[in-house]
């Protein structure tokens, strides 16, 4: 399998691919290594995590560099990623023990009848993960994953292979054995093998269209399925905020990772009181994002990591324009080698423009008037998916009222794109099902089994 770099498209490394028979094979090691990995004490695989901590610390910046060859991410994000990455470790190594530890629920001494809860690992799972956040999705799902006692079959994109290979030979260092943590490595077909295997949960991380296909794959086998799918975020601009200040947080919210993140910012409503002022201030602000090479520090928008998505941003600035909207930033591919987007801003949208209703994913934005809170609220309802969605206002009244009406997973208030590993994340509609972080991301690589004890 050839890895492209997708600033440049030069190629990086050539890596072996799974087949259906290897998969098959791993699934195999897996299953048999389980058992005596969910028997050790829990203190032993938290210390593992420990040192898994450390070694990316010091790995730091040959991880970031490949991260950012192989999916294009400008490399201070990338280091972002994975010392954002940090903060999730420590919060599921400081949870993990009571989240685990078994529930002592009744007792009745007349009867003699105790019941208890204890929460088993779920055995092997697949986790079948994103290019756009490899160390953060990913390591939502494998680090509850191994610390609760499972082995994980972690299928990495295509086109974060590097990256997932470099996860793996980390985890071994710090002390997961060979065949408790194994990296499927491929495309399509082989993500297809791997949902063929009999695996007791399936985590997957990617768009609607194909978490569909996985639901239904893994739904046959009856295994547990959580899907984090993708988003069509939206943002309510009130008419009493500081202008300048809420234009660049919301730009810097639809234009960061060059708007390739399931909770970037993928449609703007602001109050017809504010509307040009503010949209004078985002274009001014998206303008002044440095379009470069992204191993360069000063670069803040990068190439699209798919080629294909190029095609999905020209169709939508299409659409606009034939339906009436105004172009103010940007509007085409780049040209040169790579998969270069400028960074586009419409205003005058409306919900019969493919931009405000499928997920863009890239670089681009439309910014829509809107007369009052309610017309707002009903806009921002206006779609299948349902991720995250935030409002500004200098009113916390008034921006809990609004967020309360909004039907998402996350909302925000002044704040936009941000996920906190003491939240948990999930979605609503189209968005996904299932729940990561929080102490419910840990909780859900278990079942519960329920004990009824009866003395003689």
């Amino acid at each position: 399998m050839k890895i492209l770099n997708p600033a440049t498209h030069a190629l990086i490394a050539e890596v072996s691919e799974d087949s259906a028979s290897s998969v098959r094979a791993k699934l195999a090691r897996a299953r048999f290594a389980q058992p005596a990995w969910a028997a050790l004490p829990l203190k032993k695989r938290l210390d593992t995590i420990r040192v898994f901590r450390t070694r990316i610390t010091e790995m730091l910046e040959t991880l970031a560099r490949t991260l950012t060859l192989e999916v294009g991410k400008p490399i201070r994000q990338s280091r972002n990623e994975i010392n954002g990455l940090l903060g999730r470790i420590d919060f599921f190594l400081a949870e993990a023990r009571r989240i685990l530890r078994a529930e002592k629920v009744y007792t009745d001494a007349k009867s003699k009848l105790e019941e208890r809860i204890s929460h088993e690992p779920l055995g092997v799972i697949a986790n079948i993960s994103a290019w756009n956040y490899p160390y953060f999705v990913g390591g939502n799902v494998f680090i509850p994953a191994l610390i609760a006692g499972n082995a994980v079959l972690y299928k990495p994109s295509e086109y974060a292979t590097l990256t997932g290979l470099h996860i793996a030979a980390l985890l071994y260092e710090a002390g997961v054995p060979t065949d408790v943590f194994i990296p499927v490595v491929g495309g399509p077909a082989v993500g297809a093998a791997l949902l063929r295997q009999p695996v007791d949960g399936v985590f997957f991380t990617g768009s609607y269209a194909t978490g569909v296909k996985v639901g239904a794959a893994a739904g046959r086998r009856m295994a547990k399925v959580q899907l984090e799918l993708g988003g069509k975020d939206p943002i309510y601009v009130c008419d009493d905020v500081d202008v300048k200040a809420a234009a660049a947080g919301i730009a810097d919210g639809a234009f960061y990772n060059t708007g390739q993140s399931c909770c970037s910012v993928e449609r703007i409503y602001v109050h017809q009181k504010i509307h040009d002022a503010f949209v004078n201030s985002f274009v001014a602000e998206v303008k002044g994002f440095k379009v470069g090479d992204p191993l360069d520090d000063s670069s803040y928008i990068g190439p699209l990591t798919r080629r294909p998505q190029l095609d999905v941003l020209r169709r939508q600035v299409a659409d606009a324009k034939r339906k009436g909207a105004t172009l103010l930033a940007g509007g085409g591919i780049i040209k040169g080698k790579g998969n270069w987007f400028e960074p586009t801003v419409f205003a005058n949208v409306d919900h019969r423009m493919v931009l405000m209703k499928d997920e863009s994913f890239g670089p681009i934005v439309g910014i829509q008037k809107v007369a009052n809170d309610a017309e707002a609220i009903k806009l921002m309802n206006d779609t299948e998916y349902g991720l995250t969605a935030g409002v500004y206002t200098a009113d916390e009244k008034r921006a809990r009222r609004i967020l309360a009406e909004v039907h998402s997973g996350s909302v925000y208030w002044n704040c936009c794109d941000r996920v906190s590993p003491r939240l948990p994340w999930s979605g609503v509609g189209h968005s996904g099902i299932g729940v990561t972080l929080g102490t419910a991301g840990i909780a859900t690589f278990t079942r519960p089994k329920a004990w009824h004890m009866k003395a003689n």
